[in-house]
């Protein structure tokens, strides 16, 4: 399948920064995190921009994101899918060069409906947060889900009775019952 015929969608991501109340401000004077998916439109173009700034909170549009769906991770969606909560998963950094007021800002990198991506950047140790997802996307999401999703067949698994024992090492072992043999 050609990039051209995966199917997806583009959207823009809103990243709010919030000052930081209390305690924590000493540590950090901002929160940044991602407040809202809207589908892309072409009044957004394709750079960053300010929607809002004042001394307790600024928010920043990041139009032309791609979320693409792959056949090869349909049951990352699937679990998505069946979650309590399905939603975006947004993975951001924060750019190495500050802004004018010295604080620096906060760019998504990637979105993705899949619990597999998510795991996979979690691991990586990155900032990933998640959104909830409209119905209208899920339903798009469940179309592609119900065509490419094909549950592993369930593998019987042995009785623990005919497994071999090993100990701890993995050597074999054997059962004594206490009871010794001859005597006294």
């Amino acid at each position: 399948m050609t990039p051209a015929a995966r199917p997806g969608i583009d959207v823009a991501v809103v990243m709010r920064r919030a000052k930081v109340q209390g305690p924590q401000s000493r540590w950090q004077a901002w929160r940044w995190s991602p407040c809202e998916i809207l589908p892309q439109q072409t009044t957004f173009g394709t750079e960053p921009r300010p929607l809002l700034q004042s001394g307790v909170e600024a928010r920043w549009l990041f139009p032309a994101l791609r979320v693409e769906l792959f056949r090869d991770d349909a049951e990352g969606y699937h679990l998505n899918l069946v979650s309590p909560a399905p939603c975006w998963f947004v993975l951001w950094r924060l750019d190495e060069v500050p802004q004018a007021d010295g604080e620096p800002l906060a760019r998504p990198v990637a979105v993705s409906l899949s619990y597999h991506d998510a795991g996979r950047w979690l691991d990586a140790q990155e900032s990933v947060d998640q959104l909830p997802a409209d119905a209208e996307v899920l339903g798009w999401l469940q179309e592609f889900v119900d065509q490419h999703y094909q549950p592993e067949p369930r593998r019987r698994r042995r009785p623990q009775s005919f497994q071999a024992l090993t100990d701890r090492f993995g050597n074999p072992a054997s059962v004594s019952t206490g009871k010794h043999k001859g005597g006294s």
